[in-house]
This record gives C-alpha cells, sequence and structure tokens, in this order.
C-alpha cells in the first residue's frame, strides 16, 4: 500500500513547558488538528507541512513522522510488527540509520534492549525485499527512527528534522561559553513573553547578561523574518525515500525572500564578561544579524548607560529578556543574590511599560525586582528544573519602608504582599531581642520563631568576634510549610524575609545566609566561617553549614549547665555536633574530655575551637569515630566517665537506642550522669530506653531553657539519668 504523503500524521517535540507555545506556534504556520500533548505537539499535514515545520518553528526540538503503532505486550509480538513495516517505502538503499527508544514497559525494560530488537526487525525486513541489510550509524545516521514505548504498544516514528532542531547552525562547537541556554528554550521564552507582537510594533528587546548571545540572536531571528532553520546544512528528511527536493527548494526560496532587509537596531545585548561577549558578537555574525545587535561588555546593574539613546529616540515597546547565572555556576547563595541585586537595578531603569522575562531556579527572583510574575511556565534548562518568569511593565514595583533598629529609613523590594506584616514582627522582637541580649552579654541570639504563621522561619542573629566594626550575620532558616502553602509562595516569602533582614538589621546583604528546608541548586557547599563569642570562649559557626552551624543556640543553658558542673570531672561527649559543649566542659575545670565526631570536617573544627580558647592539650581529645563503635571498645578497655553528654542528632534516626544505652550506662563511674537532651520527640525514646535499664531520671528542661527559645515549636527539653 502506497504512503499516503498528503495527510501524515506528525509529532513535533518541545522541552516540557512549552507545549502551548509550539501548538499556537503550528496553527500559525498553518499546520492542521494541532493538539498539544505531554512532551509535544500532535498535528497532520502533508510533506511542506512538514518541511515548513522543520525550517520554521523555533520552539520544536525535533519533527517527526508517525509511520506505525505496533502491539508491544511481548518482545516476539514487538519485533514482529516492526517487521511488518514497509521500511523499503521509506529507507533509500546505502543511507545510514540508527535507533533510539523511550519508554518502557513489563516486557522491554531496558530502552537499549528495545531499540536493538527493533533494529534487528528493521534488517531483517529489508534483507528479505533488498538481499542486504542496511548500515548503522549511532554516531552519524542519515536516518534516525525513534520508538516510543507505552503501556502495551510501541509507535514507530521517523525523525524527519535530524539532529535536534536547537543545533541551529550559528555556534561554533567547542568555544561556547559554559552551560549555554539551548536556542529552542530560547525562542520558547521570547515567545512566551510576547517579542514578535513587540518587535512587530518596532520595539527592541534587551539582555544584560547575555553570556554566549542565545537569547539576543533568537530575538533578532524572530524581529527580522529568519527562518530558525536557514542555517542547517543537513535534514533528516533528505535520506527518507519519499522526499520532495522541489518541494523543499520551495520553501528554502520564500524563507529566503521573507528576511527584512534594512532592519535597523533591534536588540541590545551585554555581560561583565567580554570573552563571553566576544563569542556573541561571533554567533551573531554567523546567524547574519550582526547589523541588528548591539553588543556591549558592562555590569547588568550598569544598563542605563546603554539605553539612554532609547528614551531619546521615543521607544515605547520593548522588552529585556535574559537567563542569569544560577545552578552550577554559583558557589554560594550569596553570589547568586549578588546577580539578582544587580538585575533589580536593570529592570528599574527600563521605560515605563516594558515587560521583562527570566528564566530562573530560584523565585528570589521575585523579592529582588519586586514584583510577582504575570505568567510562569515550568521547565527545565538541561537537567535542571526552571521557570520561566514573565513580569508585566504595568505592575508597579512593590516594597515596604523599613525603619532599621538604628532608625535608618529604607525602602525594600519585596515578591509578597504579606512581607510588611512580616518586616513589622521582626523590627519589634529584634528591638526587644537586642535589649535583653546586651543586659544578658548574649552574642548570638534567636529573634524570630515563626512567630506569623504565614512565615515559617526562624531569624538568628550572630555578632562576630574581634572585630571592631560590631559586625553581625542574620541567619535565615526555612522550616517545614503548610500543606496550605505552595512551595513558591514560602520561597518567595523566605527570599523577601532575607532582603527584610539586611535592612531591619542594618547589616549587608552578603551577611545575609540562608537555610533552606531542602538543599537548594544555588546552595553552596563552601564553608561561610565566622568567629563568635559566648560566655568568655571563641566558637567557629559555619552559616552555610549542614545540617547545623556547629553552635545550636537552643543549647546555649545546656552548654552552661555542663560548664557549670564539669569541675573536677571527666566528660564523654557522644555526638559531635554539640561539640561546644566539650569546649565548656574542659573551660568549665573537666580533668578530661573525649568527643566523638565521625565527620573529618567537624572534628576538625572541634579541635580548632580547643585550640582558640588554649584548651588544646592532651586531656582534651576528638575522635572521629561512631559512638557506638568507640563505645564498645571503650568497654573493653575498662574506661569509665563521671559526666556523659547525649544529644542525638535529629539527622541520625536510625540509631538503635536499646543496644546504646546499655553500653552508655556501662561507660559511667559510680554516682555519674548522663544528661540526655533535645527535642521531645527524639528524647522521649532514649529515656525509655535508659528507664528500661532500671535507671532514674529527672527533667531539668527548666534549667537549660532560653528566653529566646520559649517560643519554639520543639523547645528543648533535658534530663539527668542517673
Amino acid at each position: 500500500m502506497p504512503v499516503n504523503t498528503s495527510n501524515m500524521e506528525l509529532f513535533a517535540r518541545c522541552a516540557s513547558g512549552f507545549e502551548g507555545i509550539l501548538a499556537q506556534e503550528l496553527k500559525e504556520l498553518g499546520m492542521r488538528q494541532v493538539r498539544p500533548l505531554k512532551g509535544g505537539v500532535s498535528f497532520c499535514g502533508g510533506q511542506e507541512e512538514a518541511y515548513t515545520a522543520c525550517l520554521w518553528s523555533r520552539v520544536a526540538t525535533r519533527v517527526q513522522l508517525v509511520i506505525a503503532r505496533v502491539p508491544a505486550s511481548t518482545a516476539d509480538q514487538y519485533y514482529k510488527g516492526v517487521a511488518t513495516i514497509g521500511w523499503e517505502k521509506h529507507l533509500t538503499r546505502g543511507s545510514t540509520i540508527a535507533l533510539g527508544a523511550h519508554g518502557t514497559n513489563a516486557s522491554l525494560r531496558n530502552t537499549s534492549f528495545a531499540a536493538l530488537k527493533a533494529k534487528d526487525a528493521i534488517c531483517d525486513h529489508l534483507r528479505e525485499v533488498w538481499g542486504e541489510r542496511p548500515q548503522v550509524d549511532v554516531r552519524n545516521p542519515d536516518l534516525r527512527i525513534d520508538i516510543a514505548i507505552h503501556e502495551k504498544k510501541a509507535t514507530i516514528y521517523l525523525n524527519l528534522s535530524g539532529e535536534s532542531l536547537h543545533r541551529r547552525g550559528y555556534r561554533e562547537d567547542g568555544v561556547q561559553t559554559a552551560a549555554p541556554l539551548k536556542e529552542t528554550l530560547a525562542a520558547g521564552l521570547l515567545l512566551a513573553a510576547g517579542w514578535k507582537e513587540i518587535s512587530r510594533q518596532g520595539g527592541v528587546l534587551i539582555d544584560p547578561m547575555c553570556g554566549s548571545g542565545t537569547i539576543a540572536i533568537e530575538g533578532a531571528l524572530i524581529a527580522l523574518g529568519i527562518a530558525p532553520g536557514m542555517l542547517r546544512e543537513r535534514w533528516g528528511f533528505e535520506a527518507w525515500a519519499l522526499h520532495d527536493e522541489m518541494t523543499w527548494a520551495n520553501l528554502l526560496a520564500n524563507a529566503a525572500t521573507a528576511i527584512e532587509t534594512s532592519p535597523g537596531l533591534r536588540v541590545i545585548a551585554g555581560d561583565i564578561d567580554d570573552h563571553a561577549v566576544s563569542i556573541a558578537r561571533e554567533n551573531a555574525r554567523r546567524a547574519g544579524v550582526t547589523s541588528s545587535v548591539q553588543f556591549y561588555v558592562d555590569d547588568a546593574a550598569n544598563l542605563n548607560r546603554h539605553i539612554r539613546g532609547m528614551r531619546k529616540r521615543g521607544h515605547k515597546e520593548g522588552l529585556l529578556v535574559t537567563n542569569p547565572p544560577y545552578g552550577e555556576r554559583l558557589g554560594t547563595q550569596r553570589e547568586l543574590l549578588g546577580v539578582h541585586e544587580a538585575l533589580a537595578q536593570a529592570v528599574n531603569v527600563l521605560p515605563e511599560g516594558w515587560n521583562c522575562a527570566i528564566i530562573t531556579p530560584n523565585v528570589a527572583i521575585d523579592s529582588a525586582l519586586g514584583r510577582m510574575p504575570a505568567h510562569v511556565v515550568e521547565c527545565y534548562n538541561g537537567p535542571l528544573e526552571v521557570t520561566a518568569r514573565i513580569y508585566d511593565g504595568a505592575q508597579s514595583q512593590r516594597s515596604c519602608e523599613i525603619v532599621s533598629l538604628s532608625g535608618k529609613r529604607k525602602l525594600v523590594p519585596v515578591g509578597d504582599e504579606r512581607s510588611e506584616q512580616f518586616a513589622s514582627r521582626l523590627r519589634k522582637m529584634g528591638r526587644e531581642r537586642a535589649k535583653w541580649a546586651r543586659r544578658n552579654g548574649v552574642s548570638c541570639y534567636r529573634v524570630y520563631d515563626e512567630d506569623i504563621p504565614e512565615f515559617r522561619l526562624s531569624v538568628d542573629v550572630y555578632r562576630e568576634a574581634g572585630r571592631h566594626d560590631d559586625r553581625c550575620h542574620a541567619l535565615v532558616r526555612e522550616h517545614r510549610r503548610p500543606r496550605s502553602l505552595s512551595e513558591e509562595t514560602a520561597r518567595r516569602r523566605l527570599f523577601d524575609a532575607c532582603a527584610i533582614a539586611s535592612a531591619v538589621f542594618d547589616i549587608d546583604y552578603a551577611c545575609v545566609h540562608v537555610r533552606m528546608e531542602r538543599d537548594s541548586r544555588v546552595q553552596g557547599t563552601q564553608a561561610e566561617l565566622i568567629d563568635v563569642e559566648e560566655n568568655g570562649l571563641i566558637f567557629e559557626v559555619d552559616l552555610a553549614g549542614r545540617p547545623d552551624t556547629g553552635l545550636p543556640l537552643e543549647q546555649r543553658g545546656l552548654r552552661f549547665l555542663v560548664r557549670n558542673d564539669a569541675s573536677g570531672r571527666s566528660f564523654l561527649n557522644l555526638f559531635g555536633s554539640s561539640s561546644a559543649a566539650s569546649a565548656c566542659a574542659a573551660a568549665g575545670g573537666a580533668q578530661r574530655t573525649v568527643t566523638l565526631e565521625p565527620y573529618a570536617d567537624r572534628a576538625r573544627r572541634c579541635r580548632r575551637v580547643f585550640k582558640k580558647n588554649r584548651l588544646g592539650n592532651k586531656a582534651h581529645i576528638v575522635e572521629e569515630k561512631e559512638a557506638g563503635d568507640w563505645l564498645g571498645q571503650t568497654l573493653r578497655k575498662g574506661e569509665k566517665f563521671d559526666m556523659v553528654l547525649c544529644v542525638p542528632p535529629v539527622w541520625m534516626p536510625t540509631l538503635d537506642m536499646q543496644a546504646l544505652a546499655p553500653r552508655i550506662l556501662g561507660a559511667l563511674n559510680g554516682g555519674g550522669i548522663v544528661i540526655l537532651a533535645g527535642s521531645e520527640p527524639i528524647v522521649v525514646p532514649w529515656l525509655k530506653a535508659f528507664e528500661s535499664q532500671g535507671r532514674t531520671t529527672e527533667n531539668v528542661s527548666a534549667r537549660v531553657q532560653e528566653p529566646d527559645f520559649l517560643r519554639s515549636r520543639n523547645p528543648l527539653s533535658c534530663y539527668v539519668v542517673r
């Protein structure tokens, strides 16, 4: 049966989240029966429509022809179904092929096996028809065959476009910037932001963080009416047996005549990296859009220098679109905030009414801009889950007036309308806590502890030791959000809180540190260490540390208790997460201390604390061992202690308490005690384990409770086991 090339079933794939944009684009290109699906758009058309989609689609990553759907309940059934397809009608002798599969089912559980099975079926079929097998070239085939397996069926496609359509042809391999934005994703963002309509009205596109120039070049191609596939030299359909060369030649000729001949300036793009800008210029030259794009080298914060002329020329329409650095390209949260600050300055100088669109994985940008996006597209940039955030230029910047603790007034951009309520509460509590801290000689303390239900955060203040400028840091920690609150809203409020904390405490934004409930891509692993003073001792705090800073503030009272009771005693600290208590015991006159810390970096920090406080003699030891292993060796050696501190870490819930309790008690001297501390849910099972050994317990929680943690949802509980 001949193949009907006038009404074929086609499928255009695209990045997840851009199916609607691609569907609209295909409709405008004249496709029939357009239907957006997950991961792409189904449509119908003849050869001209298929070629048009390949040449003109800016968002599609590939265009596929559906040639068959075959049953795939078993591997044999799947093989027979592929083998019965009339492959000689689609493939030409001498052409090379490659196969790829995605999806699995109960019988076809491996995509490599599914591709191999289909390859064998095709080769066996063609050997019967032609008397020879086609050649396979997995790296650079003439025609690719794609297979999608879903439940009991497999859909077989011919990949008419060949290699991914994001490869326009204007990039030179090996000389691009790190992690460049894919061309199809850049074009999708531009179309979603309305650039096609804005460019038709003579508007200007700006990218102040252009990198290798992808957004700028794609914007120029749209403005000039240049088909994105004009530079490509090779297509999958050229090896298709039914390829119509005349139809393709006519489409190319029509595309060439559609290009605007006297474009003028359409795009302004800059970057702080001069090497990136030089690459962008070369890419623009190869794309043929040099005369329409103006590149510059400068910080995004200085955008005003480069758009002054636009105001004189009366540009009323325009758009800012950018893909700022994030994720793997940034080491710490601090760097991300710096990028957002520069971008906010760029957005603030745009002419009135201009829209902007930004690709980012982090809603912190809403707080920096003081705007809520009018439209959000969830998508992926490579392996990273990001959002394309589109802001309406008619929306005014949202901000709240902050009066700092020293009386300074400042307007702070915020993304959430409820942030003003948080700012008022933080200033009130900050003022009260600062007075309490000065009276009691406390330099590190909690200011805010989930006081407002909508802001499930805590804010801690750390004053650096040994500095004449009285420098402070703030740690803003995200807590588990209620189900009624979306993750995006919670994150926006988190970063609003960072900006507000900076203003309230009169500290630089770089001194505000963020601890998210779950690890974030932009949260670097590099330590951010400062020295702080508590009760006459110097402690090292890691404000980027996970899961704690090394100085748990809620255990301040516990450390006082240890210091007051340690004189003349031998002290064992079972879990080094509270290793600061070991230094307190040593300073309180303990004859010897042993601290168990299995993690090397934390053990080194503990040793440095002993050294900084001149406590590092041979009587104070830090062992890089787990508590269970070390206790077993200690019991065999007969070592005993007068005081054992047991603060079970919350990130080690699998500890065998029933096995550890008798070992801990076995390490006690006659009359020795175990100090057990932690949140109530953690402590109770340990209490039961000790009580099952016939020991008495005394609740001393009131002795260790600190005023700045009275409102805590999980206050510190403390028991003495005798």
